[in-house]
């Protein structure tokens, strides 16, 4: 068969039309449907049916599919394995990774992690850590839960919790709650986990201290952290952010510091074929060390001084609460990785 006719064949598979799989090969849509055309004519059987809506594979069409798949996974991993063979770390890293610990964490620290290996191009796929490593979707994958898979390489690398915030425009005009119970009376927004890989309790602010027969409802319900961070910011009412997110450097205040969502443990994980891979070796070691520097390796409760159910002492009177945030001392250059 044809390797030109089969690339095009999964490229119409994998993005359901022939428009797209032209985009996708900068090809004409012509020489799209052509090829699937002649590829058919070959196989002697359909591989597609035709919609005004797309394409929908056949019975023969998912079987083509699933074996080229595994064609291309191949040839990918053995690509990767011969670029390995060179003296340094280099190529584009593709990285599935958990939306939120990717845009609010990691995302900032890329600048310093290019600075150290140019030549190595970062790929962010804020897929939530899902994509199939085995079939070469990505190199790595950054997932807030365990993975599944034996046939890959997994480490955990960070424990995750969100915690109560309100800015201090929201603490002035509605005060501070001092217990639980306070919450009745407040504004809150939550989360919507669903379809968030590896997404912790959202809702877990709406029963802290709730009673059982007068259930809280949300002022607002966002499925988007970078959303619910940017609401909390704006005065709109109380809301749970993970600690990754450093919300207290953009002047959040912390409320109720005994309440915590359940925990929520980080992973690294990438294929086993490419345990020897620099590139990978590289990037792992810089992971661990800037989530140890910044402190969310461990559970924050297993820190001293953080007791979970402790009694808290006074909160700061409202008229004290300012918008500073903190500021972190430069990293030393000699990173160990």
């Amino acid at each position: 068969m044809d390797w030109e006719m089969l690339r095009t064949f999964n490229a119409a598979a994998e993005t359901g039309s022939f428009s797209s799989a032209a985009d996708a090969l900068d090809v004409s849509q012509a020489s799209v449907a052509r090829h699937v055309t002649v590829l058919e004519r070959n196989l002697q059987t359909s591989l597609f049916h035709r919609h005004t809506r797309g394409l929908k594979m056949t019975e023969q069409g998912e079987l083509l599919h699933k074996a080229v798949r595994e064609i291309i996974a191949q040839v990918s991993m053995a690509e990767a394995r011969l670029a390995e063979h060179r003296s340094y770390p280099c190529g584009t890293l593709k990285i599935s990774i958990n939306a939120a610990f990717g845009a609010f964490w990691l995302a900032p620290r890329l600048k310093e992690f290019l600075e150290r290996y140019p030549e190595i191009t970062p790929l962010l796929l804020f897929d939530g850590g899902a994509a199939d490593l085995s079939m070469r979707e990505a190199d790595v994958a950054i997932r807030l839960s365990p993975p599944q898979k034996s046939d890959v390489v997994q480490r955990r690398i960070l424990s995750s919790r969100s915690f109560a915030y309100a800015s201090p425009e929201y603490l002035r005009k509605h005060g501070m709650p001092y217990r639980p119970q306070d919450l009745d009376r407040h504004r809150l927004i939550v989360g919507n986990g669903s379809g968030r890989a590896g997404a912790a309790d959202d809702n877990w602010l709406l029963r802290l201290g709730a009673a059982e027969n007068a259930p809280r409802r949300p002022v607002a319900t966002l499925d988007d952290l970078h959303g619910l961070y940017r609401a909390v910011q704006s005065g709109l009412g109380i809301g749970a952010l993970p600690h990754f997110a450093s919300p207290e450097s953009t002047g959040l205040v912390r409320i109720l510091p005994e309440a915590a969502s359940p925990r929520v443990d980080g992973y690294f994980v990438y294929p086993a074929e490419l345990r020897d891979s620099k590139r990978i070796a590289v990037f792992r070691d810089f992971l661990l060390y800037k989530i140890a520097e910044a402190g969310i390796h461990e559970d924050p409760f297993d820190r001293p001084g953080q007791v979970p159910h402790a009694e808290s002492g006074p909160p700061l009177p409202i008229s004290s609460i300012s918008g500073t945030g903190r500021t972190s001392d430069e990293p030393p250059r000699s990173a160990p990785c």
